[in-house]
């Protein structure tokens, strides 16, 4: 007989199609404050001078922190498959809404 119980510990996450097709980003601005940070997600393209945030993302600190070891670990794990990660200097993007950190 199956138990039909949800083990304790397993999330239940579901992921529309809309949300599944993800929406490209070059360029993330971060601020934040003491009690969040919010990570906006930019597509800049050449010779458009307009760019539009696509997707804003809300984080508490320790979600912050969390993403930041997740994705270190990620990029250590991505590079020793495939080799290191090059990290060609970009123009510098003038941003004129507050104060900002790029990623």
């Amino acid at each position: 007989m199956e138990d039909n119980k949800k083990k304790p510990g397993k999330l239940n996450i579901q992921l529309d199609d809309q949300v599944a097709e993800g929406i490209y980003s070059n360029l993330a601005i971060i601020n934040h404050s003491v009690s969040e940070f919010v990570v906006d997600f930019v597509k800049i393209m050449p010779g458009v001078p307009k760019s539009k945030v696509k997707s804003r993302i809300i984080l508490t600190p320790q979600h912050a922190k969390r993403l930041l070891k997740a994705l270190n670990d990620n990029v250590s794990r991505f590079e020793q498959m495939h080799g290191e990660i090059k990290d060609f200097e970009q123009p510098s993007i003038p941003l004129n809404f507050g104060p900002t950190g790029e990623a």
